[in-house]
């Protein structure tokens, strides 16, 4: 491992988000700088939140204001129209100007859970490209940035060089997302004397351009720092389960779901998550992920609660650990579990087992849903279900008007009569 000389990038090293950087002596002599790096992430508006995993960069700029150093979101108003292309096979969906703003409002909210916003030195701003891309003159921008853009260079980036291998679309929109994403960069430097872009490693073609734009058209000194593209122990994306995305927005996932996606981590996975998922002291992690068997669920419990916390408060991660406790240890409801309305009507007349599983959110397709009671994975008021046309009605629910319905020992969703 590299040696660093200046506190954020050895922290940086030591707790695994460094994977490649331009000129990391000349980076680290900077960050031993007081105040010395201002450094930015974007992010596409393409939904209407982030999911997990888009955690690791956020997880970068909040320890860069840990060291005193200054972060940038960038919201990608203007970008989102022009759709990235790296990592995808095919054109992403191009969106409204009205549906990307809604989504850049619901998406800011959760930036604030982990950097702290403000006027001062090291306080977070928010910024939005669509402030200077969407002003961009044609001819001028071409003339005056598109000249130092090699084509032949262009096509063997990886975004662009794997679409066109698998013979899949590329169109002349998506081929310019890696100019605005460099002179994004740019006007960044000019703006708000930002010196440093982070990203995932499969930016750094994007992020490279950026440093040499800025170089070439104004002499600025920039630099580059990418994390490594996360996967699980099994070799599975970071955000992705069966069930969908872990969104980061609390109105699109559960507190009590986002805490099981953390409890539910692999063996192999605990220390490297608690490295870059939580603030916990590195001798801590290093105590926590020694051990094994039995204690090990106790890590993976504080995993769940820290990682929680940062992302919805401590208040919320507790609350979501103790209904844990309650429904695995004591079978009792608990008050964090996902809710699923249903209109008391039709309780009353009775619904089919695997319809209502499929509306709780249990299974993806009805088929899925009757296969998970076919193999008496699906309990009903912790009895299993025994056939998948059963119906379930008001007669099942309890005195608060629930009946919860599990998936497993850690899946629990409760209906309630609306």
């Amino acid at each position: 491992m590299t040696e660093y000389r200046s506190d954020f990038l050895q922290t940086m090293a030591q707790r695994g988000y460094l994977h490649q950087a331009t000129d990391p002596q000349a980076l680290d002599a900077r960050a031993q700088q007081k105040r010395g790096i201002i450094a930015y992430v974007g992010y596409d508006c393409t939904g209407p939140s982030l999911h997990v995993g888009h955690l690791l960069s956020i997880m970068m700029l909040r320890r860069l204001q840990q060291f005193g150093h200054k972060p940038i979101v960038l919201m990608g108003g203007g970008t989102t129209k022009v759709g990235d292309p790296s990592g995808k096979d095919e054109t992403r969906k191009l969106l409204s100007t009205e549906d990307i703003a809604a989504n850049m409002a619901s998406i800011k909210n959760a930036f604030s859970r982990f950097v702290t916003f403000g006027d001062g030195p090291s306080d977070a701003i928010m910024a939005n490209n669509a402030d200077w891309l969407d002003k961009l003159q044609y001819i001028d921008f071409l003339r005056d940035y598109g000249r130092h853009f090699s084509v032949n260079r262009m096509l063997s980036f990886d975004s662009v060089k794997l679409r066109l291998e698998r013979e899949q679309p590329l169109s002349f929109l998506e081929f310019n997302y890696m100019i605005l994403q460099a002179y994004d960069f740019v006007e960044l430097a000019r703006r708000c004397d930002c010196n440093l872009q982070m990203g995932g490693s499969d930016q750094w073609g994007n992020i490279v351009n950026g440093v040499e734009l800025g170089r070439r058209v104004h002499n600025l000194e920039l630099f580059g720092l990418t994390c490594p593209l996360l996967t699980t122990a099994a070799g599975h994306k970071m955000g992705k389960t069966a069930s969908g995305a872990v969104w980061l927005n609390e109105d699109m996932l559960p507190t009590y779901d986002y805490w099981q996606y953390w409890r539910n981590c692999e063996d192999a996975d605990v220390g490297r998550f608690l490295r870059l998922f939580t603030d916990l002291p590195l001798d801590e992690i290093a105590r926590l992920e020694r051990l094994e068997g039995a204690e090990l669920n106790e890590a993976k419990k504080i995993l769940a609660t820290e990682a929680t916390a940062l992302c919805r408060g401590r208040e919320a991660a507790e609350a979501a650990a103790e209904t844990a406790r309650k429904a695995f240890e004591e079978g009792s409801f608990g008050g964090a579990l996902p809710v699923v309305k249903v209109e008391r009507a039709r309780l009353e007349a009775g619904i089919e087992a695997f319809a209502l599983v499929l509306e709780a959110g249990l299974a993806k397709s009805g088929g899925e849903a009757r296969r998970h009671i076919r193999g008496n994975s699906i309990k009903l008021n912790d009895k299993p279900v025994a056939d998948e046309t059963q119906r379930i009605s008001a007669a099942d629910l309890g005195g608060d008007g629930r009946l919860r319905l599990s998936f497993g020992k850690k899946r629990h969703v409760l209906i309630e009569a609306a």
